[in-house]
């Protein structure tokens, strides 16, 4: 029984990984550095801000989809002909319809999904992969589908917005599978909530809106915040970040900035970016929880994990 007592079958993540634009320059390197900083008016203390290295590709989304999607399937260990369904997630599709049909082609035979379903989840801008999760997860705890590989990828098209007001952009995939077998983590919860009215970029991110998703989580998983080991949040001005999350009442110790500077951020992968780090450096124990989590200006979607023991 799953944590929300919904449905018979619980839900797993696993093989969470992440490829980043190949090229690493220095955020001084942005062409235009000098009038953006003069545009939003953002006094230029790099330290202040987190401002470090930034990651460019001279690929392109298709081809870090496979390259992250690769990767996962490698890591867990399964056969492309078992995936039952493909997530692609992307703020960038390409404009027409005969654009999108050879996107999904390329991914698709580059990963060696003939006969998989495919969903394309896009409109919810730096939350699309924790958007394409929560699709993945129904779709796993409905009992459809046994293993859904649930990818997001996405590169800078306009390289006069690599900087925005509230981060640096670098370009990067990140991947992972949520399946009915066991895996590495449990999916215990998914949650969102929004403000129609706030969505623009000229608004705020709320941290409103972060507090109503992490009660949604919790109250599933009857535990309290203080409980969650770490939030995987978006690697956004650091400044910004810690502000926002502390005002949805994370403490500074279940935040980690340090990707900020060494990569910046990476549109939707971050979190799990994050968790893969933070993983890697042996800042994920069993039986402990774990939180995804993104927002933009009137949305916010979270999704609370429990780390699950490796099978003998």
């Amino acid at each position: 029984m799953r944590g929300d007592g919904t449905s018979p079958f619980p839900v797993y993540l696993t093989a969470p990984r992440y490829v980043l634009g190949e090229i690493e320059e220095d955020h001084t390197a942005i062409a235009n550095l000098d009038e953006r900083i003069a545009e939003f008016r953002i006094l230029p203390r790099p330290d202040f801000w987190g401002w470090g290295k930034i990651r460019r590709t001279g690929t392109d989304i298709a081809s870090m989809a496979i390259e992250s999607g690769s990767a996962t399937l490698c890591a867990a260990g399964h056969d492309p002909t078992s995936i039952d369904a493909l997530v692609l997630c992307s703020t960038a599709f390409p404009d027409d319809s005969g654009g999108h049909a050879r996107l999904v082609r390329t991914v698709m035979s580059g990963l060696g999904l003939d006969d998989a379903d495919v969903i394309g989840v896009t409109l919810n801008n730096c939350t699309n992969l924790l958007a394409g999760l929560q699709v993945a997860d129904a779709m796993v705890a409905g009992g459809r589908y046994t293993r859904v590989l649930v990818i997001t990828s996405d590169r800078v098209r306009d390289e006069t917005a690599r900087m925005e007001r509230f981060a640096l952009f670098s370009d990067g995939a990140a991947s992972c599978l949520v399946q009915a077998d066991q895996g590495a983590f449990e999916v215990v919860s998914c949650a969102g909530a929004h403000n129609v009215h706030q969505l623009d970029w000229s608004n705020e991110i709320s941290p409103d809106l972060a507090g109503t998703v992490n009660e949604r989580l919790l109250k599933t998983a009857g535990i309290t915040l203080d409980e969650v080991s770490a939030l995987m949040h978006a690697n956004i001005f650091r400044p910004i970040l810690v502000l926002k999350e502390m005002q949805a009442g994370f403490s500074r110790d279940q935040l980690y900035t340090d990707n900020i500077a060494r990569i910046g951020h990476c549109f939707a992968a971050d979190p799990v970016i994050n968790l893969v780090d933070r993983a890697a450096a042996g800042q994920v124990a069993d039986h402990r929880h774990y939180m995804l989590a993104s927002s933009v200006p009137g949305s916010r979607i979270g999704i609370l994990l429990r780390k699950v023991p490796e099978q003998p």
